[in-house]
This record gives structure tokens, sequence and C-alpha cells, in this order.
């Protein structure tokens, strides 16, 4: 098949809304006493629509906090975010809260130096981790938070990706051509999760979003030892919708953590 031109990337809506609440956020955190909504509106200049959905979501994930009715000051996470003692500890709470909101593992992956990797991840014994039993660099092709990354790159980019990591079949569900790949990326609908249904393993489903903060392709994702796909449908929804919190974490932090180390890592994580 002929080459095809790059794709023209939809308005990512999800780091706007990140980035009007980061506004909201500067006026609280300048008043320490507590700042009415009003005077945000008047320091910002958002239209009330955007400043109720931006203070909704700084109070939803503790950045912020209601002093009164239409007053807020900084909340615990903005306060666990500003100590330096914490490196990161404002992610790691903000996907452990996402996890349990899922139900499942929930990760944070981002494409460098043109190889995937993951930079966070929460797990727990009720939302447990699948173990890696092939390298993941060798199959973004299979798994959703390697579409994800895929989906923000443009096709030579793309095809040099694959070029370095062949599209091996792991399960009769693998995709191994490129085009039937490419195409599957550049279909969805805007702010769509991609999936792996059972595509790495047989038995795991995962589902990813991809975000940005920067110059390189990020994504939250997540992953559940259980094929079923009403559930996957029910845990893909919630992550689109909350995938402003982590966007949010990542912003506020301004870097991100370590990379886990952990020998045993989720369907869904590539080592280094």
């Amino acid at each position: 098949m002929g080459k095809r031109p790059k794709r023209l990337q939809p308005v990512n809506t999800r780091l706007e809304a990140a980035q009007r609440a980061l506004r909201v956020l500067e006026v609280i955190h300048r008043h320490a006493g507590g700042v009415s909504r009003t005077q945000i509106a008047r320091e910002t200049g958002l239209p009330q629509l955007y400043l109720a959905h931006a203070i909704e979501h700084l109070v939803r994930t503790q950045l912020a906090t209601p002093l009164a009715p239409s007053v807020y000051t900084a909340g615990s996470s903005l306060k666990l975010a500003q100590d330096g003692r914490s490196s990161g500890a404002l992610l790691r709470e903000t996907l452990a809260f996402l996890r349990d909101e899922v139900g499942a593992a929930v990760y944070v992956a981002s494409y460098t130096d043109g190889e995937i990797s993951i930079t966070q991840y929460a797990d727990s014994p009720t939302a447990p981790a699948v173990h890696e039993w092939v390298d993941f660099r060798e199959a973004a092709h299979a798994s959703a938070v390697g579409k994800a990354l895929l989906a923000q790159l443009d096709d030579d980019e793309r095809r040099d990706h694959l070029h370095r990591h062949r599209m091996e079949a792991f399960t009769p569900h693998t995709i191994t051509s490129p085009d039937i790949l490419f195409n599957e990326l550049d279909t969805r609908h805007p702010g769509e999760p991609l999936l792996d249904l059972q595509e790495y393993a047989l038995g795991t489903v995962c589902a990813a979003v991809p975000i940005r903060t920067g110059p390189e392709p990020e994504c939250v994702a997540l992953s559940l030892p259980s094929p079923d796909p009403h559930k996957l449908q029910q845990a893909a929804r919630v992550l689109r919708n909350e995938a402003i919190a982590v966007l949010l974490a990542l912003l506020v932090g301004g870097a991100h953590p370590t990379p886990p180390t952990q020998a045993a890592i989720p369907c869904v994580v590539i080592h280094r």
C-alpha cells in the first residue's frame, strides 16, 4: 500500500482542561487564606462553565478544598506535591485513586528516545498486575499502551518503530499487519481508548488513553486479568473520564518519578 499522509492530531481537550485547572490552582495557591470563586474568575478570566469544571477536578483530586461556600484553599494533595521529600507522591496517590475507581491495575507510560517505558503504576491484591512473559519493548503492537503511544506518532515514526521491533504473534488475536494496526489507530474517535483484546496474553485485556504533557507521547492505561468485555468497557469509560486527574498530577509534579524496577510487571509494562 502507498504511504499515507501524516495524520492530523485531534485537539488535546484533556490537556486544555488540565491547563485551565492549573490556572485556577495558581490563583488558589497565591491566596493562602482562601479565595472566592468570584475572585478566581476575575483573575483567570475563565467562563463560568470552564471554571466550574476546573474547580470540580481540583476538589476531586484534593488539589483544592472548600473552605466555605464558594471559597477554596489548597488541598492535601497540593501540599503533598510541594513537599520536596515526596517526589512523585502526588502521581502515586492519583494512580491509587484511579486504580480503585476503575477496579484494575493502572499505569502511566511514555515514548522516549524511540522506546516505550512505564514511569509509574499502581496495583493491589484485588487489582493485580499481569506477569510480563515477553519483553514489552517487542510488543507495542499487541498492548493497549503501545497502541496509545503509536497513535501519537506519524506514519514514518510508526514504521521505524515496527522496523526495530517486529510484529510477532503472541496469541491468535495479535495484529501482525502494520496497515491493519495503523487503520485501527487512525479510525478511532478522538478520546476513545485503545484496546488490547487478548492480543498480548490470553485471558488479559487492557485499555489505554493517550495523554501528553510535553513533546513526548504519553498515556494512562489499565489491565484486567479477565476477558469480560462489559467489565472492560466500564473500566475504560472511567479511565477516559479520569485521565485529566493523571494529567494534573503530571503537570503539578513537574517530572516523572523513577521507573519501577520490579521483575513482574503488567501487560502494558516495558522494561528499559
